[in-house]
């Protein structure tokens, strides 16, 4: 049986030691993610152009963790000291990705930066910085509490989850139709996913790759996109 293609957008990188020059690129943890579940992650280059004909050949998406969205984006008139690694393309790209995704019924999982994609998408907002390095969930690994009775749940199998964080942004106006499904213990919105979506979609604001090796409830995130696009074929 043929793996499941799994769409992952690369991310732009200034340098990378063995390639010499700029680069694109994603975590290895989250493409063995996409592996252990039994899909073929396969990276895509980021032009913003037949980006839906160009969706049609994979069976599934990821978005995954990367650099701010720039605040324009969101209806911000200027940008924070702390926003960084901002790039127009990768923006309109993963923007791109996002609506063609949720309008084709392609399952969805989109993590760190990519729920924040998914919900200016759709209309959402987020706030530039949570406060300072003294508040932000950056290098850490905390508890998140995930509403009963959602996908999410269903698919962790867990009312409680040990979430590891690398985001100092966080989501501010969920976009429309989007529903929080887990907050961390000082509110910050952890997931969201679409009542009604074409197809199967959750998001997390915590990076799931880092652990899922050794947390079976962060693998079954990654088991489920995989089950969902195989069943899809």
């Amino acid at each position: 049986m043929t793996r499941p293609l799994i769409a992952i957008p690369a991310r732009f990188a200034a340098t990378t030691s063995a390639l010499r020059y700029a680069a694109e690129v994603n975590a290895r943890a989250l493409l063995e993610a996409v592996w252990r579940a039994g899909g073929e992650p396969v990276g895509i280059h980021p032009v913003d152009t037949d980006v839906a004909r160009r969706l049609t050949r994979f069976d599934g998406v990821v978005l995954p963790g990367g650099g701010d969205l720039s605040p324009h984006r969101y209806g911000a008139a200027a940008a924070h000291r702390s926003v960084y690694d901002v790039d127009d393309l990768q923006d309109a790209f993963d923007l791109e990705v996002a609506r063609r995704t949720l309008e084709s019924g392609l399952p969805l999982l989109a993590v760190c930066r990519g729920l924040q994609v998914v919900n200016v998408a759709l209309g959402g907002t987020l706030e530039q910085d949570m406060g300072g390095p003294e508040l932000e969930h950056r290098h850490v690994v905390h508890p998140v509490e995930i509403r009963r009775g959602t996908l999410l749940e269903q698919t962790m199998g867990v009312e409680k989850a040990e979430a590891s964080c690398y985001h100092h942004q966080r989501v501010d106006l969920p976009g429309r139709g989007l529903d929080i499904t887990a907050r961390a213990a000082d509110g910050t919105v952890e997931a969201l996913e679409l009542p009604g979506a074409r197809g199967w979609f959750t998001a997390v604001q915590w990076h799931p790759e880092d652990t899922a090796h050794e947390d079976p409830a962060q693998q079954r995130l990654f088991d489920a996109l995989v089950q969902a696009a195989h069943d899809g074929r």
